[in-house]
């Protein structure tokens, strides 16, 4: 009984999800074209389950490129219209359409001069008529057992400001480094806005050697700088080759001399290196790649100038 009934409610929201595309005509897109021509916000209203939705959307806009705030019906009512200007454009958002609250703003708002969008499930109610556009997000049944809760009206009308907001991101031609510029603080906005030269290790940070230095002298820079590797330069400070504490295991145990040798002798000749001007993204794929742990970083004449090391990665919180 229980698991027929899940089944069931998810089967509902998703036969209301799927009306919704036969809905999508000239009336949704004088919706676009009314937000693309606003020189102000999208402010997003509603009431109960609805203002929640209302919520939801708006910070979706948000994020990608639609200016916009949520406004609780009830509290504008009550000094909060004053957020409103001429220049914006509000989606109100209720089932019924006459949700007292919601319906309340209508005058006002028409006098401060916002246009507005409906989100309702009645085309014929107070608020589908004073709007000036109307976007259809009923449904023929709710999914509660009790039919009193809102379940598939408020699914459907989250997915209908999805599709607004995706046609927005398409109109505007908004993009990932605009998307990354919003999102500083999240794993995809890291990896677009950060550059290797952000993250590598400079200076005493990584082990920089010569490579006419003698392997012994080589693991005790590579100690002294805590970390797994030595960059090997040649005398113009251009990046010859790597030598790793992976290549001091394997190659010890048939060479019991090897820590009198040069390191330009066993090191790692023409290695794998990056930009310091590449983003933190490319490293990544870089080092995944080539399954490997360490990267020397270069500039644009080849010096080197710093080693990325995947557990600088890890404290970017970029992996």
């Amino acid at each position: 009984m229980t698991l027929n009934k899940a089944k069931e409610v998810i089967m509902i929201e998703s036969k209301a999800i799927s009306e919704l595309a036969k809905r999508i005509n000239n009336e949704f897109l004088k919706a676009v074209e009314l937000i693309m021509r606003s020189k102000g916000r999208v402010i997003v209203t509603g009431m109960g389950k609805t203002g929640i939705i209302a919520r939801k959307i708006s910070a979706t806009l948000s994020s990608t490129g639609t200016p916009s705030i949520w406004m609780h019906s009830a509290e504008a009512l009550h000094g909060d219209l004053g957020q409103v200007t001429p220049q914006d454009v509000l989606i109100m958002i209720s089932s019924s359409g006459e949700t007292e609250e919601t319906v309340r703003l209508l005058p006002t708002i028409k006098k401060i001069g916002a246009k507005t969008i409906a989100f309702t499930g009645n085309t014929r109610s107070s608020l589908a008529k004073y709007c000036d556009v109307v976007l259809d997000v009923s449904v023929k049944e709710e999914g509660c057992p009790l039919g009193l809760a809102p379940m598939a009206s408020t699914t459907a009308t989250l997915v209908m400001g999805d599709a607004l907001a995706a046609c927005l991101v398409v109109r505007r031609k908004f993009c990932r480094e605009d998307f990354a510029l919003f999102h500083p603080g999240g794993i995809l906005g890291k990896k677009l806005l950060l550059t290797v030269e952000d993250i590598m290790r400079k200076g005493n940070d990584f082990s920089r050697v010569n490579a006419e230095d003698k392997v012994k002298d080589v693991l005790f820079s590579i100690t002294k700088a805590r970390c797994g590797s030595a960059c090997i330069v040649d005398r113009k400070g251009a990046l010859v080759g790597i030598f790793t504490d992976g290549d001091l295991r394997r190659k010890i145990e048939s060479d019991p001399l090897l820590l009198e040798k040069k390191v330009k002798d066993v090191m790692t000749k023409n290695p794998t290196s990056i930009s310091d001007t590449k983003l933190a993204a490319e490293a990544i794929e870089l080092l995944e790649g080539k399954k490997i742990d360490e990267l020397p970083v270069i500039d644009k004449n080849g010096k080197l100038v710093g080693l990325l090391d995947v557990q600088d990665l890890l404290k970017a919180g970029l992996i």
